[in-house]
């Protein structure tokens, strides 16, 4: 997500669901200072161990024991809320208009250590639980004291909807399990518009939410195999950026039943491998506020950037709706991406949640889970601990100098990947989560041993970490600067591209810079061990215009009406342009920048139906449009198939030669004995460029030759010419070796390129490379 890109979604119209009553409620924990919270024992699950903590039955003991843990005997609940002076976790039979039909007070061994509770599966079954288990949490602290006269809708030990530590304590509301598995809906659905029931305040903080609140849910540990997950390193990888919805829901090969789901998506591997992806990259598929959608399609929440569950899957994307059934459904989705011997890479969103900002109204603001489990511990407060910090643009930070969070974040990462079978993660507004500071400040610190950025390298061996590397606040810019083992996306990159591209007379660009970002930005990655791998080489992704778009849109035009509009808050600073309204030069344009994108060191990446033209005519900020006009169209690889093709055999070239997917940056030295150093840099000339052309921004041509041999070719090297002046320029190749010649792969203006082996030999020692083109040659 760009800075700025996203704004909070406005919110309608609340009908309350009906009212059945379940059991009879039990009296709230008592307030005795915190420590054990004060269980009543007639309330408490029969069978639970003496001290409240541990597992009964010998349950998950390792780092997954939050959450609610399917023992063989029992359901272990377990939950940090370390500010919180009396719990209880509320049990349900429906998820949605009903009351729950038992209630245990929680207890926790010490402070600073999880709330408990264990509830045998007899004692579940007993109140007609038999199978997967509804459930949430209610809390007490300071602001809300454990009052026995408090019954729900009551303002029994109310004190203030929130204090001068920033608790915001609030019984009536039932509360997400930060670890949970599974929601069972979203807070607004059709019927619900409204967020007013999980509001506090003084108009709602006596609503009970309880009927109408998600429900965390516990069930038994899937066994769907994952697959194996390939091997192949991060350098070696094409990437696929595509939203998990958008890729099928207009494709009629995918069973009706399975379009926008995780199931319509497995279908999409053996296609995408076949077009030279080798990691697909979901946009945030964590549970998030989007059951609505559809009932209020102009305000929806599409991207999914604001997470209300770090490890449920989002339900909504699974034709599998019933309670286990996202979780099995997804696992086997990531099974049939690793079959085609494809990673999957998550956008996981850990800087803000869906519970956002508080409001400028005295003491309102929204409890959904964190926030009213301990709000001081989960999100960055201000100095009056009234308010959160913002450097995401979209709400307060979720808080990750604390050690609850990091922990989350953290075991969250590692059941995706050891229990999901994902193989990788961008991390969005990554800067963030590099944040050392407690409150209302900003230092990065990105090589601490106890934050999150160091932790995750050490959590998750061999995993792709790719960071977002910057947020909205001040000093929150960080390309470069994360540690080693880190990957980023490369704005630099980016706009640099396209700045040569279609800036030509108005922003001057020096050749050197070029050379860097060709190069994997070693002004930006070379450092600390890191290498070319760190950077994630893209000229578009979701957040901006499509490739299509960008060379064919001056400027953005997001106040379309619906479906194509209206969206607000996307960046006006696109480098973009239409080419003159010439479609031939839009297409050429296109063309040229996938090729830089897949010729550069580093790993290249791709916005999902990039490679047939994909258009939104013009919107470059869908955040909020999930519809047709933004799903992905398949009828444009049929129309546009020359570009399909391009894509394909750009990628293909990419994978023959070894030498493109450096391990270590090019220092232009001869490693191998050959005569050739890694790469040269050339002039018109076909000789080294010196160092007064690469440094002068009238120069608007750049060759390359990387000596193949050194990376285990089977030619001896590549040449690549990048014309990015208006008129064709004549290049003196630089001589072949004796035996050997330049044969032709293609180029960007003609619009084919041979695959492997299917070159064409060239004749003479001049190349004429046509005005705003990419031309590659192979010397064998």
């Amino acid at each position: 997500m760009r800075p700025g890109a996203l704004l909070a979604l406005p919110l309608g119209l609340f009908l309350a669901c009906g009212s059945t009553s379940h059991g009879a409620a039990v009296s709230p924990p008592g307030d005795d200072g915190g420590d054990d919270g004060g269980v009543h024992p007639e309330a408490s699950s029969s069978d639970a161990p003496e001290d409240g903590n541990g597992p009964a039955d010998g349950g998950d003991t390792g780092p997954f024991a939050l959450g609610a843990t399917w023992g063989t005997g029992a359901v272990h609940f377990r939950v940090r809320a370390d500010a919180a002076t009396a719990l209880e976790v509320d049990v349900y039979t429906a998820s949605l208009g009903a009351d729950e039909v038992a209630r245990y007070p929680m207890t926790r061994a010490a402070a600073g250590q999880p709330w408990a509770a264990d509830v045998t599966h007899t004692a579940l079954a007993a109140v007609g639980i038999t199978g997967p288990v509804f459930y949430g949490y209610r809390a007490w602290g300071p602001n809300w004291t454990a009052d026995p006269a408090w019954t729900k809708g009551s303002a029994a030990g109310f004190v203030a909807d929130v204090d001068g530590q920033g608790n915001r304590f609030d019984p009536n509301k039932l509360l997400i399990d930060p670890y949970a598995r599974e929601l069972s809906h979203d807070p607004l659905q059709p019927g619900a518009l409204s967020s007013a029931p999980y509001d506090t305040g003084a108009t709602s903080r006596d609503l009970d939410d309880g009927q109408l609140a998600p429900k965390s849910i516990a069930f038994p540990p899937d066994t769907t195999d994952v697959g194996a997950p390939p091997s192949r390193p991060l350098k070696d990888d094409v990437v696929y950026e595509v939203h998990v919805r958008g890729l099928t829901m207009n494709d009629p090969s995918v069973p009706a039943a399975l379009r926008g789901t995780y199931a319509g998506a497995a279908t999409k591997a053996t296609t995408l491998a076949a077009l030279g992806v080798t990691a697909i990259e979901l946009l945030p598929i964590h549970e998030t506020q989007n059951d609505q959608n559809d009932a209020a399609p102009q305000s929806a929440n599409y991207w999914g950037y604001s997470t209300l569950s770090y490890f449920a899957p989002d339900r909504r994307f699974a034709s599998d709706p019933s309670p286990g059934g996202p979780t099995k459904e997804l696992r086997a989705m990531v099974a049939a991406f690793h079959a085609s011997g494809i990673k999957v890479f998550l956008d996981v969103v850990y800087n803000h949640t869906a519970e956002g900002g508080v409001s400028t109204k005295p003491g309102v603001a929204e409890l959904l889970g964190f926030r009213g489990l301990d709000n001081a511990a989960y999100y960055e407060l201000a100095a009056n601990a009234q308010t959160p910090v913002d450097d995401t643009g979209v709400g307060g930070n979720f808080n990750t100098a604390s050690a609850v969070v990091r922990d989350l974040v953290v075991d969250s990462l590692s059941y995706w990947h050891g229990e999901m079978g994902v193989d990788g993660f961008r991390f969005d507004l990554a800067a963030v989560l590099g944040n050392s500071c407690t409150s209302v400040c900003y230092t990065f610190a990105p090589t601490a041993s106890d934050g999150i950025l160091e932790r995750a390298l050490g959590a998750l061996p061999g995993v792709a970490l790719i960071a977002e590397p910057w947020g909205v606040g001040a000093g929150t810019y960080q390309l470069g600067n994360f540690p080693a083992g880190w990957s980023e996306w490369n704005g630099d990159f980016r706009d640099s591209i396209r700045i040569a591209q279609n800036e030509l007379g108005t922003t001057p660009i020096l050749p050197s810079k070029l050379v860097a970002k060709v190069s994997g930005s070693p002004d930006l990655f070379d450092h600390d061990g890191r290498a070319p791998w760190a950077s994630i080489d893209y000229v578009d992704c979701h957040d901006g215009f499509t490739l299509h778009d960008e060379y064919a849109y001056d400027q953005p035009v997001d106040d379309q009406p619906y479906p194509l509009g209206p969206s607000t808050g996307g960046s006006t600073t696109n480098d973009s342009w239409d080419q003159g309204g010439a479609a031939t030069a839009q297409v050429q344009a296109a063309r040229t920048a996938l090729a830089l994108v897949a010729l550069s060191a580093g790993v290249p990446m791709i916005q999902g139906g990039d490679e047939m033209l994909r258009t939104q005519q013009g919107n470059n900020n869908a955040y909020n449009l999930d519809d047709s006009a933004m799903w992905l169209d398949p009828a444009l690889a049929t129309v546009n198939a020359s570009f399909v093709a391009w894509t394909t055999a750009a990628f293909a070239f990419r994978a023959a030669h070894p030498a493109l997917r450096p391990a270590a940056f090019w220092d232009g030295m001869d490693h191998d004995g050959d005569g050739l150093p890694d790469v040269a840099w050339l002039d018109t000339t076909g000789t080294a460029a010196s160092a007064g052309y690469l440094a002068d921004a009238s120069n608007h041509f750049l060759a390359w030759r990387v000596d193949a041999k050194e990376g285990g070719d089977t030619v001896r090297s590549i040449y690549v010419a990048w014309n990015g002046w208006t008129g064709a320029i004549t290049a003196t190749l630089p001589a072949p070796a004796a035996g050997l010649a330049w044969w032709s792969v293609g180029d960007s203006a003609g619009g084919t390129l041979a695959m492997p082996g299917e070159e064409t030999k060239v004749g003479g020692a001049t190349l004429p490379v046509a005005a705003r083109s990419v031309a590659i040659l192979v010397e064998k």
